[in-house]
């Protein structure tokens, strides 16, 4: 048995305050190696509400000063999605490790900016794909590396959401364009898939989508539903809805998985459906707390569920795995900037071949990204 080696002091700067920032932090607040918490939020008030709640040593509106911070040694970047390049890639500079909330860009071009960042200084980076800390996927990862199933031939997977999330992503941009539901939610679902599919090379994408529901207002996609085929023909069958009624019970997301392999098939139901709360009394809905609804499956919010005053669940265990791996430099589950990368490539292929109509081999280029009909 090798020696236990002692856990290095953590210092967490946290770049952005919003609700995962907050949850974020309240966890690394608890963890036995960080040291030193500071915050950065351009909301000065968020700021200092948040530095407040969690004991922060530091706030500020301006990213780049706490990150001058000598106390600073890791990093979580959980700004909107649109402005994650910048914090990342000065994160980067300084060397820090970092957790950074997915996707590494909003485009394509920038994602490999930054991921050429990452890889060329050797930074240790992980992308917050929360849903592989639940214990029902780490078992089905077993599976598959054990051989369970053979070959893997198929897999198939159907994620359903109500608006509220898509509503809520199309307020805050001024570029719809960049946001889709396979970029923004669909690569949850795409990411659990490629994991379970590790090993496999993606060679062709097809896809088509919808837009009468969030299209004459938000100028959105509704849904896209798609086909990736591997080098070895294994396929890989997938939809995302994001425009479901917001009456939709399901409070963030809802999921079917199926593996067909050579020696046997796995199903996965991880709709939430076994835990059905119905109230008089309006109840808050997931990432969207100032809407309302009477019926709620529980346990659809991807983070985990509150409970005596915290959360409970993946994001948690995410959390305080990636601050282990920091402390002590153990290997964890979390994805890769490379992984992210990937995801965010297929996501934009599956949009692209919708708009076009017609197949797109793989990899898709950042020229590739803007092609119109």
């Amino acid at each position: 048995m090798s020696p236990r080696r002692p856990a290095k002091p953590i210092g967490l700067a946290i770049i952005g305050a919003g609700r995962i920032g907050l949850i974020r932090g309240e966890i690394a607040a608890r963890h036995p190696n960080v040291g030193w918490l500071g915050i950065a939020e351009t909301k000065a008030e968020r700021g200092k509400e948040v530095a407040e709640r969690i004991g922060a040593d530091f706030v500020t509106t301006d990213f780049r000063e706490l990150l001058r911070r000598t106390e600073v040694t890791a990093a979580v970047i959980a700004t909107d999605e649109h402005l994650h390049v910048a914090p990342i890639l000065a994160a980067v500079e300084r060397k820090l490790s970092l957790m950074i909330e997915k996707p590494l860009a909003t485009e394509l071009g920038e994602s490999e900016r930054v991921l050429r960042a990452i890889q060329s200084t050797g930074v240790d980076a992980v992308v917050g794909y929360t849903q592989r800390f639940r214990r029902r996927w780490l078992a089905v990862k077993e599976k598959l590396r054990s051989g369970a199933l053979g070959d893997v031939t198929l897999v198939t997977s159907r994620a359903f959401m109500n608006r509220l999330v898509a509503i809520d992503n199309y307020k805050r941009t001024d570029k719809p364009e960049t946001i889709s539901p396979m970029v923004i939610s669909g690569t949850h679902a795409l990411d659990m898939a490629m994991w379970l599919l590790e090993g496999k090379t993606p060679v062709e994408a097809y896809a088509r989508s919808v837009d009468r529901v969030l299209g004459p207002t938000y100028k959105g996609i509704d849904l896209t539903a798609g086909l990736i085929t591997m080098a070895d023909g294994t396929l890989y069958h997938l939809n995302i809805a994001w425009s479901l009624p917001t009456v939709w019970p399901g409070s963030v997301y809802s999921l079917e998985i199926g593996i067909v392999g050579s020696e046997g098939v796995l199903t996965i139901d991880d709709t939430h459906r076994d835990i059905v709360l119905a109230t008089t009394k309006p109840q808050a809905a997931g990432y969207t707390p100032e809407s309302t609804r009477h019926v709620d499956f529980l346990g659809s919010y991807p983070p985990g569920d509150i409970a005596f005053g915290e959360l409970w669940g993946p994001m948690r265990e995410e959390t305080n795995s990636w601050l282990s791996r920091v402390a002590l430099g153990h290997a964890t589950p979390h994805a890769t900037a490379a992984e992210a990368h990937e995801r965010l490539m297929l996501t934009k292929a599956l949009d692209l071949s919708a708009r076009l109509r017609q197949p797109v081999k793989l990899p898709i280029t950042p020229e590739d990204e803007q092609k119109k009909p």
